[in-house]
């Protein structure tokens, strides 16, 4: 396969500059468990983006911070509101039902946004002893089809939830990307509008390893501090991945990255719609390019470049562009869909 993978942000490099962090923090010895000058300089960092009422709590991976973070606001009886095709409900192998006991409540989505609305049916559940209570409503951001949600959409997501004793979550694996294609900073789109808990996400834009929880209401920070250990998410070598952190979100590094990742993105849509038999089917917000393409094609375009099915009943494809795509990249893929389709 020529260039790089399609299939993943995943599937990108470390970005070199968090490699020369790994390397900085490697010198000497540090006190474990995250009392090592590196998390105290990720806390500043944190406090800096997201206010001083804002707590982060380091763990291993994107579903451990999912996990994690709302358990500390769930028991067995109460569900998550969340959309049809959330990482939550589909890709994380049933590890909120199996570790916190709480119920998933998907909602159907066109663009894998939840329109506030959808949340107003599941409060008739409440108080009924039959039924779970709903707690957590759980928004992706940019959600797993490569749309955004507006700031408005979320804020007034918020005031439900925060009218009917909920909480709201949000799943940022891609939150820089959302950030920038929205023109805002990351704490503009997320405490600001009223969000209580946040998975922060760092593999998919540069980072090795190491994923952030960050909270906004003390009663779940208590929480988290016990909870991350029983959990298995605390790191005794935290200082690793706290440099990391420091030095994505420390700079301008993340919101760099993440420019790049969707502007190649939009380079690559608007090319592919150039080209008769292909259909973009969402739109393109940030780094992620859902198309269309000829079943007859596809799978010669696949021995080509390597990317994932989205759809495969639909014949639709992701195409996931990362930090470390190129130019070069982009007109190879095109160069494949434009020989297999002639």
């Amino acid at each position: 396969m020529s260039g790089r993978f399609f299939a993943s942000d995943n599937s990108a490099t470390v970005h070199p500059a968090i490699m020369e962090a790994l390397n900085e923090a490697n010198r000497g010895h540090a006190i474990a468990y995250g009392e090592d000058e590196w998390t105290l300089a990720a806390n500043r960092v944190f406090k800096d983006l997201f206010g001083r009422r804002a707590e982060v709590f380091f763990v291993y991976n994107g579903t451990g911070a999912n996990v994690i973070g709302m358990q500390a606001a769930l028991t067995s009886y109460h569900g998550v509101i969340c959309s049809d095709v959330s990482h939550i409900n589909c890709d994380e192998c049933g590890a909120t039902e199996n570790y916190i006991g709480s119920k998933l409540l998907p909602v159907t989505t066109s663009d894998g946004c939840i329109a506030p609305d959808q949340i107003l049916p599941f409060l008739s559940a409440r108080g009924n002893v039959h039924h779970s209570q709903p707690k957590i409503v759980s928004l992706t951001q940019a959600t797993e089809v490569g749309t955004v949600y507006d700031s408005d959409r979320v804020r007034e997501i918020a005031r439900i939830c925060h009218k009917n004793d909920m909480y709201l979550h949000m799943d940022g694996a891609r939150i820089s990307n959302a950030a920038v294609s929205l023109g805002l900073d990351l704490g503009e789109i997320t405490g600001r509008l009223g969000v209580d808990m946040l998975s922060l996400g760092g593999t998919k834009n540069g980072v090795m390893f190491g994923e952030a929880i960050v909270v906004w209401r003390p009663e779940l920070a208590e929480k988290l501090t016990y909870i991350r250990k029983q959990g298995m998410q605390l790191a005794s070598k935290m200082r690793f991945i706290s440099a990391q952190f420091a030095t994505l979100f420390g700079t301008d590094l993340w919101r760099e990255n993440a420019l790049h990742a969707n502007e190649l993105a939009r380079e690559l849509a608007a090319r592919l719609r150039s080209i008769p038999a292909v259909e973009i089917v969402y739109p393109v917000e940030a780094n992620g390019v859902f198309a269309r393409l000829p079943r007859p094609a596809l799978s010669r375009i696949q021995e080509e470049i390597f990317f994932y099915e989205w759809d495969a009943e639909a014949d639709i494809v992701r195409l996931m562009l990362s930090f470390d795509s190129t130019m070069e990249d982009v007109e190879a893929l095109v160069a494949a869909v434009r020989k297999h389709l002639s």
